[in-house]
């Protein structure tokens, strides 16, 4: 995830973009041309297998031989592949999706635009809002930390999953770039912000994308008990403004090459320890842990 004497030479997105659309192209004209002369070549042998050899010979559809609706049917499908190779993608082609992903990043933009305005009043002085809100990390890791590798799960806990949904339900939920590329696509019932460098970064809509861990926070400002939901970054951050932490602590070490911090029991009191044998739906023990901020 994370000796020769000539530069390498590098190809920008956009250019590489565009060489795969060309080549994308040429395959999608090269299949049409292929399809053309198999055509031909099938419609004259459906002619010669009928008048020649006499396949089907004496069988017809609405007085006419029935290699024509054959021909007919095929020449069709034909016609409908040169509609998708030409006309389809014209007009709902590459150029298309710029135009309506265009769209969507504006009506995002508008959106953040009016939060921001909301948010100019009250501001503290190092961009924090007074908190309305219980800001909450909720977390699966290892006894040494383990929360991931290759931007995956290491493990399948059918109890966790099913925590965190009813946990975040109708909530904020934070988190990076590529904690957000894990998901096959957004969470139900949840608002999503994206935290990254990125400039333009494309996402659905509904999708909040900003720049800093403060923005997402003061975004989510209405909202009782937003979620910070990771990757090990976004949480090393956060956790030096949360006001809980919810984690399902699995009891087993891991290989990983993303981690929770470490959890200062001098900062942090745990209030609730409920622990979990493994079954046919959890392949670890685990329990369910939360921790609150010493006041």
């Amino acid at each position: 995830m994370f000796g020769n004497s000539r530069a390498p030479q590098h190809i920008d997105k956009d250019q590489l973009e565009l060489l795969k659309n060309a080549q994308k192209r040429i395959k999608q004209k090269k299949r049409l041309y292929i399809h053309f002369v198999v055509f031909l070549i099938g419609a004259v042998f459906l002619i010669i297998a009928n008048v020649f050899i006499g396949v089907g010979k004496g069988l017809t559809l609405f007085g006419k031989n029935w290699f024509v609706f054959a021909i007919l049917i095929w020449l069709f499908l034909l016609l409908y592949h040169v509609f998708n190779v030409f006309i389809t993608h014209k007009f709902m082609g590459k150029a298309w999706e710029e135009e309506q992903l265009q769209k969507l990043m504006s009506k995002q933009k508008e959106r953040i635009g009016e939060l921001e305005q909301k948010l100019e009043e009250g501001v503290g002085h190092e961009g924090l809002e007074k908190k309305k809100s219980e800001l909450t990390l909720i977390v699966a890791a290892a006894e040494n930390n383990a929360i991931g590798k290759d931007n995956n799960l290491i493990w399948h806990l059918s109890d966790d999953l099913k925590r965190f949904k009813t946990l975040t339900n109708g909530h904020h939920v934070i988190m990076g770039r590529k904690t957000f590329e894990s998901f096959p696509k957004p969470l139900p019932n949840r608002t999503h912000i994206v935290i990254t460098r990125q400039a333009n970064y494309k996402a659905p809509e509904g999708v909040i994308i900003v720049n800093t861990l403060i923005d997402a926070i003061n975004i989510a400002k209405n909202d009782t008990q937003p979620f910070v939901i990771g990757g090990g970054e976004i949480y090393k951050q956060a956790i030096a403004i949360a006001d809980k932490i919810e984690i399902t602590r699995v009891h087993e070490a891991f290989e990983a090459d993303t981690f929770f911090p470490e959890i200062d029991i001098t900062v942090w009191k745990e209030i609730t320890n409920e622990f979990h044998e493994k079954d046919a739906n959890n392949e670890y023990d685990f329990s369910f842990i939360t921790y609150v901020r010493n006041q």
